[in-house]
């Protein structure tokens, strides 16, 4: 494949302004996430770290399984326990309502590194990776976006029960019960438990999604298309579930899996096997390995 089948968007440097809030937001969570990794070792809060960590995964699941794979790119079929399970754990996760963030996604997909890409890494690795989120959005992400067809999310009532409520049920899911089960359960400090369950655990986790979008477009190999910027990080992939396979999942955006790799580095694939074994998830879309080394050949021409 070569470079002058692409044609970018020309890449506008102005800012749009600051989202001064957001802004001061994050500051003050890494600021109490740095004092929480402090609680963490001085109180030796281990019991509440690892609960931290088992609930993170769930909202790493309920980001990978759900609202990426499920649906933004359609890549499997899922019953309704199994969407209602999902968009709880991505309430988890407290990255918006899904469908903001999937079609944020989409736009992301179909206009991959232009001015109407939400992280569009053309403009720098801090943007890529948090600074979309302290400046105004580009005009073209906005218009770009308001095009998109997202029926099919609007017609499911899983999607726009959890839009409705997201805000209880983040209060609910993200902040209340990472406090109440610790405190319960083996009476830990709350003031410890929120700024390790919820403060520390969600600043890690939003840093694991972010680098999908900053470090996975700029370092790695390209072996199936070497003119888009997507790459392929294991590390990335260690960290965010299997979402580092990057330049295979740009290639192949609604491949269930996002890689050719099996289940190495790749949790998310294998819970969706998991669901698959018993009924819970169906029409799984791969790729047959002729198509996938076919791509290949054509990309190392």
């Amino acid at each position: 494949m070569k470079d002058s089948k692409v044609s970018y968007v020309y890449v506008d440097k102005r800012h749009y302004g600051v989202v001064w809030p957001n802004v001061f937001v994050f500051i003050i969570l890494h600021v109490s996430c740095v004092y929480a990794a402090y609680m963490l070792f001085s109180q030796r809060a281990w019991n509440t770290w690892a609960f931290s960590y088992i609930i993170g995964s769930f909202g790493g699941l309920g980001v990978t399984a759900g609202a990426h794979r499920l649906w933004s790119h359609r890549s499997y079929k899922a019953r309704l326990p199994l969407r209602i399970f999902l968009a709880a754990c991505f309430t988890i996760a407290g990255q918006n309502d899904l469908l903001t963030w999937c079609r944020d996604h989409r736009v992301h997909h179909k206009y991959s590194e232009t001015d109407a890409d939400p992280h569009n890494s053309r403009r720098g690795f801090f943007f890529a990776h948090v600074g979309w989120l302290l400046t105004r959005k580009h005009p073209e992400v906005t218009s770009k976006g308001g095009k998109l067809d997202i029926s099919d999310l609007e017609n499911d009532p899983v999607v726009m029960y959890q839009k409705k409520f997201y805000l209880p049920l983040y209060l609910l899911l993200n902040v209340a019960l990472p406090v109440i089960i610790p405190y319960m359960l083996w009476s830990e400090n709350p003031g410890t438990a929120f700024l390790v369950s919820v403060l520390w655990r969600y600043v890690t986790s939003l840093h694991c999604t972010w680098f999908v979008n900053s470090a996975a477009h700029m370092w790695g190999d390209r072996p199936y298309r070497k003119n888009i910027q997507a790459r392929e990080n294991i590390l990335v992939s260690f960290g965010a579930f299997g979402e580092g396979y990057h330049n295979y999942h740009h290639t192949f955006p609604n491949d269930y899996a996002t890689s050719e790799l099996g289940w190495k580095f790749n949790a998310t694939k294998l819970f969706i096997d998991a669901m698959a074994m018993i009924g819970l998830v169906y029409d799984r879309t791969t790729y047959q390995q002729d198509k996938i080394d076919f791509i290949k050949t054509l990309n190392a021409q």
